[in-house]
């Protein structure tokens, strides 16, 4: 690359480096320079995994690496001296393993760089050469359903290789979730610039963990630069899919503006999320109340908390956010708890992101991959060991192994110093259940601060019945209230509910689950050909990365599908009971093997007879590497005029 010639404003850069992470900028140096020096033992990191500033290295050592990347960097955007070589792949392995802080495991190198797109490629894009696109456009039609993130998702890949789709969309506009959950405090839980598509990043993110309205314009966003919403029917929904065996479609009938209509699709992939179909608990009395009530996915924007009496029954990620923001507005606010949750420090939480970092994102080139290979290392599988569960552990019942326990009294500790003078608060808050049986929350102190002040009350008794004025406990106490906002969660393990669907045969997706969802690689199931999900069964995850990760695996592998079926003339595709069988198979004995698997956790990661039918037990680079490609082995294949085998 030709060095660049541009004036550079000496304090806007002292701020950048300020600002930087330096293991990710010792790692862009190496590409601006040729020099593999930056990557010198002294400057190497050694985190603290409960505190991001923690690098490990000393003040003195910090200044003299700024003071050199200063100069490599003036050099550069002045046009003194040009970029340096690429690195060669023992080189981007040995950065890896340096950002990384510790030597990456084997099997690792291949699957982190493909993460990291250093030449601006990776095996999530589209694999088909032109004339497959061509037999594809001839062959194919597609029907995404859902135009959230992995919906938009699907449809930029699909559009990337050529394949004819639609996408309805129920809502007016784009977004998923993250159009409809606007209550306050909204916001991400995993770092912006990690939860952001991997070839689609954004440099100007104003916090580090974004708010609603700034993750609905990155959406929109992303539509508008693809042209997606010309191929987005919205305020449209599916109401139920056929599958047509003599012909190999699905025969769709939609809800439309202006009534039903019937369409054809030879694939159907559902994008539909999991967290999108509130749920109310089922209490004695509930329709009785006189107040205002409602989930808080369907905030009343027109009930007006001031001076008000609210109740909060729930304290999952959702009244973590929203509690502290009305908190300070209300006459009184008392939280109805029955499990607390674990929570991990992250003072940043609400912290905007320094105009200096914004600065290096876009100017210093090859920043902005590493420090977004910092953030998904650091939130990948660098938790799992503290999570997976060791069958001769005898420890404490709350515990799950060594590690587990070493996590649950660090962040016992951290918590219990938030409340150290309200004991009578920190023996509710202080969850009584292994770190990891259910997703932690990110903790920067306001949510213990919010139950800390003189109107607010955490109640865990239980709740026996809701009355025309108020909340009865199992103690007998009636507690009376003008509002009562539901943060208790979605109908998580209702997949694809309440869509109708038959597959082969006439059979009903939701009685062949019988309650309790499973599918191959969480994408397909036996008995339902050309159907593919994305966020289905089995591809949640706990601790260890971002959604997005696995919805980028998932539409590549959804995508190959595709490609199969075009290359080789292939009318339908349907996975293999056996196959299908097999790999839950491995699914349950890893989810038993982990602290959210244990039988003393209940959470809405199972189904009611106690699977874990919601989460991935494995590393992500297994999801990553099952989901490189199809495996027509997998499939029984339906060519024109032959039935499936």
């Amino acid at each position: 690359m030709t060095a660049k010639s541009e004036t550079v404003d000496l304090s806007q850069l002292d701020a950048a480096l300020e600002s930087a992470h330096l293991p990710a900028l010792c790692a862009a140096m190496v590409h601006l320079t040729g020099d593999k020096a930056w990557l010198r033992p002294e400057w190497a990191p050694a985190y603290d995994p409960l505190d991001r500033n923690q690098i490990g290295v000393s003040a003195e050592e910090q200044a003299r690496l700024r003071a050199a990347a200063k100069a490599a960097i003036i050099a550069y955007l002045t046009g003194q001296a040009p970029m340096g070589p690429a690195p060669s792949p023992a080189t981007i392995e040995r950065m890896i393993s340096f950002v990384a802080g510790a030597e990456i495991p084997e099997g690792y190198g291949e699957f982190l760089a493909d993460e990291l797109a250093i030449a601006g490629t990776s095996s999530k894009d589209p694999q088909w050469e032109a004339p497959i696109r061509q037999a594809a456009g001839q062959k194919l039609r597609v029907l995404v359903v859902g135009a959230g993130m992995s919906g938009l998702l699907a449809g930029i890949r699909l559009s990337q290789a050529g394949v004819p789709f639609q996408i309805v969309e129920k809502n007016a506009d784009v977004g998923g979730t993250w159009l409809e959950n606007t209550y306050p405090g909204c916001r991400v839980d995993s770092s912006n610039h990690m939860y952001s598509y991997s070839f689609e990043p954004n440099h100007f993110w104003p916090q580090h963990f974004s708010t609603q309205p700034v993750l609905l314009d990155y959406f929109r966003g992303v539509a508008d630069r693809y042209g997606l919403k010309k191929r987005i029917r919205f305020q449209t929904s599916v109401e139920e899919m056929v599958w047509d065996q003599a012909r190999s479609v699905w025969k769709v009938t939609l809800n439309t503006p202006i009534g039903p209509e019937t369409t054809e699709a030879t694939a159907v992939i559902t994008a539909v999320g999991q967290l999108n179909r509130p749920r109310f608990p089922d209490i004695k009395g509930r329709d009785s109340f006189k107040g205002e009530a409602f989930h808080s996915a369907q905030w009343r924007h027109d009930v007006d908390l001031a001076g008000k009496r609210v109740a909060v029954i729930g304290t999952g990620a959702s009244a973590f956010q929203f509690v502290p923001e009305i908190a300070d507005k209300v006459a009184s606010v008392t939280v109805f708890q029955r499990t607390p949750p674990w929570s991990l420090p992250a003072e940043h939480y609400h912290h905007d992101v320094p105009a200096g970092m914004n600065w290096l994102l876009e100017h210093l080139p090859n920043y902005d991959k590493w420090y977004r290979f910092f953030l998904f290392w650091m939130a990948t599988d660098g938790f799992l060991a503290g999570v997976r569960a060791d069958p001769s552990w005898n420890g404490p019942p709350d515990t799950v192994g060594p590690d587990n326990a070493m996590f649950k009294e660090m962040l016992a500790m951290a918590i219990r110093a938030q409340v150290e003078d309200r004991p009578d608060l920190a023996e509710k808050v202080i969850p009584k259940y292994p770190f990891g049986g259910k997703r932690a929350l990110l903790d920067n102190g306001v949510w213990l601060a919010a139950l800390k002040r003189p109107n607010a009350q955490l109640i865990d008794t239980a709740i026996t019945e809701i009355t025309p004025t108020g909340i009865v406990t199992s103690d007998g106490q009636a507690h009376e209230f003008d509002v009562i906002i539901y943060g208790t969660g979605f109908h998580a393990s209702k997949f694809l509910w309440p869509m109708k669907i038959k597959g082969r045969g006439g059979a009903d997706l939701h009685e062949t689950w019988a309650g309790d969802p499973k599918a191959y690689l969480g994408m397909t199931t036996p008995g339902f050909p050309n159907l593919f999900m994305i966020y289905g069964p089995n591809t949640n995850i706990v601790v260890n990365g971002s959604i997005v990760f696995f919805s980028e695996c998932s539409v590549r592998y959804i995508v190959g599908c595709l490609r199969l079926m075009a290359e080789r003339g292939i009318a339908a595709l349907e996975v293999k009971r056996e196959v299908t069988e097999a790999f839950n198979a491995r699914i349950d004995a890893g989810n038993a093997l982990m602290a959210w698997g244990s039988p003393n956790v209940s959470s809405w990661y199972k189904t009611e007879n106690g699977r874990v039918s919601q989460n991935w037990p494995f590393a992500l680079v297994d999801y990553w590497r099952a989901t490189l490609a199809p495996d027509p082995k997998d499939f029984a294949l339906k060519w024109a005029a032959e039935p499936v085998v």
